[in-house]
């Protein structure tokens, strides 16, 4: 069977584009850099507080979500600041006076580490988180609290949990 000029051309044509298409990884890859560039920057935002199993935190009603501050916590035995102990409870309710000097050794140190470059200089911009049990004794609070003012920290935040609106609604 003979075959005509243009059928030869087409049986050529066909073959030159039968090739499979390549998928192109190249942009592909540049669309999930962008993204997880976009998550890293994005999740920065948010302050995780230390969580402890036998701390039950009071709830609150309060609508202001917590900052990358200083924190305090108050444990069964131990003050701790940053995760570092600096001070045994029972040695804290024994002392007289509002003042805790290992506290405050502790919180002057932390001034240069974790503070913000413009709250160094403004102690009003100074902030400190105090996380503790709903049940810890006022006086124990009302001394950490002093210690916090008297080491230049003008804002003192309480950890707390936040309620949720259905409880708002029943209460």
């Amino acid at each position: 069977m003979v075959r005509s000029g243009r059928a030869k051309r087409m049986e050529k044509h066909h073959k030159r584009n039968k090739s499979t298409a390549a998928l192109n990884l190249v942009s592909l890859m540049d669309i999930f850099t962008i993204l997880v560039f976009f998550l890293l920057v994005n999740s920065s935002d948010v302050e995780t507080l230390p969580s402890t199993k036998e701390l039950q935190l009071p709830e609150s009603i309060a609508e202001a979500k917590a900052k990358e501050t200083v924190v305090i916590l108050i444990g069964e035995n131990d003050l701790i600041v940053q995760g570092t102990p600096v001070a045994k409870i029972a040695d804290i309710m024994a002392s007289e006076g509002n003042d805790i000097p290992a506290l405050r050794e502790a919180l002057l140190s932390q001034n240069d580490r974790v503070l913000r470059r413009d709250a160094k200089d403004d102690i009003a911009g100074r902030e400190v988180t105090i996380m503790g049990d709903k049940e810890i004794p006022y006086r124990l609070l009302k001394k950490v609290m002093k210690t916090c003012t008297d080491s230049d920290y003008g804002q003192i935040s309480l950890a707390v949990l936040q309620k949720s609106s259905d409880k708002l609604d029943s209460a």
